[in-house]
Formats: structure tokens, C-alpha cells, sequence
């Protein structure tokens, strides 16, 4: 007797207790959900062709394009339809503007200042234009920093990067992005754009980069690969956590406005990490060898691409990113209307 008693009081205890009430409909489940993406949160990057007009589709990356500068405004006049008000540029350039110095990053007339001129004159201050700043797409040798002996000189790069950010900066653009991972560049374009009266330009920091094998595609889209060695002496080594911390804190302490964390998915805890030790605003970069993986997967039918972008975007957000940058923003935006 006493043993029947306990057990209808177990089953009693368990009826009280039933998570799965408040899944039972999507109305329920939308009501309660603990963490939301919303189009504000998304920037779109772009790759962008140094010429005025034409459209460039990049095979590794399928959906996305390099743009020119008039195709540029009409795709983010779209883009921004579906609530997309945010933009990362990336400047291409022919093989004869690369140089061992990367002059042309420099050059206020060059491709990106051209872009941001143009989007702010269609867009004023309804987009926000963010500018990629890395020498790596201007070198002849394509590392992110000058050479010096055949090695990429920290102090030497710091210069021309602060000289880049600064260009972009004079041509409008609301926030540049050092994304080369050379020790002090935030410090040095902090000190630049002040020194040119730039001060309300801030700084979008790519503070926790790590040399990733997700970069592929991205590397084939900006013709940047290194000609020669990798990048491993300046970006981050996949194994480490602790050392991500450490960048985040520098970064901030030379006046970085904003924090990334770069890839995204294979680092879900590394942006768990730096959310919960700082409180700068924190992007996570969903990359573009995650992008074209699904894209791939989806093509061969192995998933369902929009769930999983859902999937994949909600994760970053949940593990503590306030912003997400990434290639799925436009069709997850488009898919969801």
C-alpha cells in the first residue's frame, strides 16, 4: 500500500511540472522565446570591384557578388527593403594597383572611399557604412602587414593601416574595422582619426581573429591570399580561449568602441567569453567558409537552408553576440517575409 501511494504521488509531481506546455504552439513558443534575431542586428558584407558599374559572381560563395560602386547603392537600396541598414565593405583592387607598400589602401579616391562617398550620398545616416581596414588585398604579396625581410613588421604596418582607416573615415564612413591583428593598430588609428578632427569615427575592432581554415572562399572573393607562408604569426591559434580575453582587453584599452569575434561557429564559446568579461558592444562573424558549407549543403539537398541559417544566426546571438555579420543576411531577411 504504501509503495502504491508513493507512486501516484511521483506521477502527481510529474504532471505538475511540464515544459512542454509552453512549446504546444508556435503563437506559445514565439511568445516565450529567449532569443530573437532581428534584421537590425545584421550587417551585410560586400566586396567591392574598383569601377563604377558591373557585377561579378564569386563560384565559391553562391548568391554573392562583387559589386560596383553604382551596383553597390542599388543592392544595399534593396537590401535595405528588407531591413538590412547595415554594411561592411571590403575593397578589391586590379592587379596593378598592388604594390609591396599597398599604396592604393591609402588613397582617399581609391575604391572603398569611392563606396562610402556613394552610399552616403544615396543613404546619409540610414546606413550605417563600416569599412574593412587590412592591407592584405593591396600587397603584392597579400599579408595583412609590410614586410620586412620577408616577415610582416608589426610596428611598420601600423602607419599605413592608421592612413587607410583614416581615408575612409574623411570619405563618411560611421566605423572602420582593423581586421589585420597587428599589436597596437587600434591605438595608432584611434590617435590618427583624432589628429584629423575624426573622433566621432568608431572603431569596429576585429580584436579576436583566429587563423581559421573557414576563410577560403573569402580569400578567392578579395584575391587576398598570401603568396607565400600563412598567417598564423599574426591571427590567432585556433586551440587557445584564454588568449582571446587578452586581445579583447588590449583592444578595448586602446579605444576600440566595438569588439568581433571571427569565425563564429567553431567559437561559439570563445563569444560566451568575451561577452561575459567586457561590456563593449561584441559582432560576431559569420564567415565565409560557413556561409558557402551551407550553401552547399543545401544545394546537394542535405538540409534545409533556411532553418538552418535560423539555427545558425540564433546561436551566435545566444551565445552573446549584440551584432552578426553575415552573407545570409539578405535571403534569411527575404526568405522570412
Amino acid at each position: 500500500m504504501t509503495h502504491d501511494i508513493l507512486v501516484r504521488a511521483d506521477a502527481g509531481a510529474s504532471l505538475r511540472e511540464r515544459p512542454r506546455r509552453l512549446r504546444r504552439t508556435p503563437a506559445l513558443r514565439d511568445l516565450l522565446a529567449e532569443t530573437r534575431v532581428r534584421a537590425e542586428q545584421l550587417i551585410m558584407p560586400h566586396f567591392v570591384l574598383p569601377f563604377d558599374h558591373g557585377e561579378e559572381p564569386i563560384a565559391s560563395m553562391p548568391g554573392i557578388a562583387r559589386l560596383g560602386i553604382g551596383t553597390l547603392v542599388r543592392q544595399v537600396e534593396a537590401d535595405r527593403a528588407l531591413g538590412v541598414r547595415a554594411v561592411l565593405l571590403f575593397g578589391t583592387a586590379r592587379a596593378d594597383e598592388k604594390d609591396a607598400g599597398a599604396s592604393a589602401a591609402r588613397d582617399p579616391d581609391g575604391t572603398v572611399p569611392r563606396a562610402v562617398r556613394a552610399l552616403k550620398t544615396a543613404f546619409g545616416d540610414d546606413v550605417v557604412v563600416i569599412t574593412d581596414v587590412c592591407l592584405c588585398a593591396y600587397t603584392d604579396h597579400g599579408h595583412c602587414g609590410l614586410l620586412r625581410d620577408g616577415v610582416v613588421d608589426n610596428d611598420l604596418s601600423l602607419a599605413p593601416l592608421a592612413e587607410m582607416a583614416a581615408a575612409h573615415a574623411e570619405a563618411g564612413a560611421d566605423i572602420v574595422a582593423p581586421s589585420d591583428m597587428m599589436d597596437g593598430r587600434v591605438r595608432a588609428i584611434r590617435d590618427a582619426l583624432d589628429e584629423r578632427g575624426l573622433s566621432q569615427t568608431a572603431i569596429l575592432s576585429y580584436a579576436v581573429k583566429y587563423a581559421s581554415a573557414y576563410y577560403g572562399p573569402f580569400r578567392d572573393a578579395a584575391d587576398s591570399a598570401p603568396k607565400q607562408g600563412d598567417r598564423r604569426s599574426y591571427q590567432m591559434d585556433a586551440r587557445n580561449a584564454r588568449e582571446a580575453l587578452r586581445e579583447a582587453r588590449l583592444d578595448a584599452a586602446e579605444g576600440a568602441d566595438m569588439l568581433m569575434v571571427k569565425p563564429a561557429l567553431a567559437y561559439l564559446d570563445v563569444i560566451r567569453a568575451v561577452r561575459e568579461t567586457g561590456d563593449l558592444p561584441l559582432a560576431a562573424y559569420n564567415v565565409s567558409g560557413e556561409y558557402s558549407a551551407v550553401k552547399a549543403a543545401a544545394r546537394a539537398g542535405w538540409l534545409d537552408e533556411a532553418a538552418v541559417v535560423r539555427e545558425n544566426l540564433q546561436a551566435m546571438v545566444r551565445a552573446g553576440a549584440d551584432v552578426v555579420i553575415t552573407y545570409h543576411a539578405r535571403a534569411a531577411l527575404a526568405h522570412d517575409r
